[in-house]
């Protein structure tokens, strides 16, 4: 009698081990799958953010396609992706990137082109200038500029800063013209508003549209 309970007593344990390892191998395992596919998404949306790095080597292509227009034959208008025109425009035509900036990015998003890098505080003037938001800032942090870009005239355009991001903080809009006039080089350039940096473009660009992830710019046709 006690040897039959004894071989119950085994019995039901051999069968709670066998239940956990059902558990464990046919429920668990999916919820870890799951994770794993969550992980995945998260990675490939990072991945596919649209930040690009700009390079010498896009402003040289975004160089070519601008000079497409200019030719008698060439095409009626020409699209850059964001690294090829942040990079010709800042780099090249503009060349308003504070001294200190490094990993410069750039992406579309909407009807803006947005550019960031990481910058010394002093090429905004220091804490002082910023006032209460220079405090919350360390000497050097990221900064982010969203904006269009505006034909004035031809051979003239600006890139019109609509919204401006130090480190993890939005600058109010009063603020904006303080921090551009501090990158500004040069001597003003009239027509320029103060939410302006300016752009000497060719004068046969007669419009710049920002839409679906590209800069497209357009030939004046006579």
């Amino acid at each position: 009698m006690k040897g039959c309970l004894k071989r119950a007593g085994c019995l039901v344990i051999l069968i709670c081990l066998i239940a956990l390892w059902y558990w464990y191998a046919r429920v668990e395992r999916p919820a870890a799958a799951t994770t794993s596919a969550a992980g995945t998404a998260t990675t490939a949306t990072s991945v596919s953010s649209g930040w690009q790095l700009l390079t010498a080597a896009d402003a040289a292509r975004g160089q070519v396609a601008v000079q497409s227009l200019g030719r008698q034959s060439g095409p009626v208008f020409a699209n850059l992706t964001p690294a090829e025109a942040a990079s010709y425009i800042f780099t090249v035509v503009a060349k308003q990137l504070p001294p200190s900036a490094k990993n410069a990015e750039a992406a579309v998003i909407g009807d803006r082109l947005y550019v960031r890098s990481d910058v010394e505080l002093k090429d905004f003037g220091g804490a002082k200038s910023l006032g209460p938001v220079g405090m919350l800032l360390g000497e050097r942090d990221s900064v982010r500029f969203g904006g269009t870009i505006n034909m004035l005239k031809p051979g003239l355009a600006e890139f019109l800063v609509q919204e401006v991001k130090l480190g993890r903080i939005d600058v109010p809009s009063g603020l904006i013209p303080r921090i551009l006039t501090q990158m500004k080089r040069g001597k003003p350039v009239e027509g320029i508003s103060q939410n302006g940096l300016p752009m000497v473009m060719p004068a046969y660009i007669s419009d710049v549209r920002i839409s679906g992830g590209k800069i497209t710019l357009y030939k004046s046709v006579k």
